[in-house]
């Protein structure tokens, strides 16, 4: 089965915060995951594709970049978003497509936004996905904490179905790349 890892979001001023955003909340492990799932991306030499979002520090500069203690690999694939869906007016949807992709594992920034978004889309779009739990996170709001909209994330995203193609929410430190969506059909 072929696969890919989207890191979705992971940008600088997302992560850190800066005049417009506020910063995700524990952003060291967040890092740390986000970095340990792309090291097991590469060792299994699965595809990796970062998206990044273009109204991010307007596009520019060192805050619309991924964050600068994000390895990227060389062979990394990058798309720069204009809307909340990773797939709407991207080419990554043919990407997948075209490499033959079934499941997506998925991680980055934030939470209750872009990855949400990306989640659905995927499954609608006919892939199977694992949002890797401990790898997405967001910032606090003016009626939920950061560490609330996760854990309602986690939950209601594990086991989110679109008739075909579901998601489950797994986290870093498991075998993400061995997908268990055929257990549950």
């Amino acid at each position: 089965m072929n696969q890919a890892l989207l890191v979705i979001d992971a940008q600088q001023a997302l992560i850190d915060g800066d005049e417009v955003e506020k910063g995700v909340i524990e952003k060291e492990s967040l890092v740390k995951n986000i970095n340990m799932v792309i090291q097991k991306a590469v060792e299994k030499e699965i595809s990796i594709v970062f998206i990044r979002d273009v109204d991010v520090s307007k596009g520019e500069g060192p805050g619309f970049q991924v964050h600068d203690e994000i390895n990227v690999p060389a062979s990394a694939v990058t798309f720069n978003k204009a809307a909340t869906n990773s797939f709407y007016g991207t080419p990554l949807k043919d990407y997948l497509k075209e490499h033959k992709v079934e499941h997506l594992v998925m991680m980055g920034c934030k939470t209750e936004y872009c990855i949400d978004t990306a989640v659905r889309s995927a499954t609608v779009n006919g892939f199977d996905v694992t949002l890797v739990g401990d790898a997405h996170s967001t910032s606090d709001s003016d009626t939920l904490s950061g560490q609330q909209i996760i854990q309602h994330h986690n939950r209601i995203l594990h086991g989110h179905y679109n008739v075909d193609n579901f998601s489950m929410v797994r986290n870093s430190e498991e075998d993400l790349f061995t997908p268990l969506h055929g257990n549950y059909r």
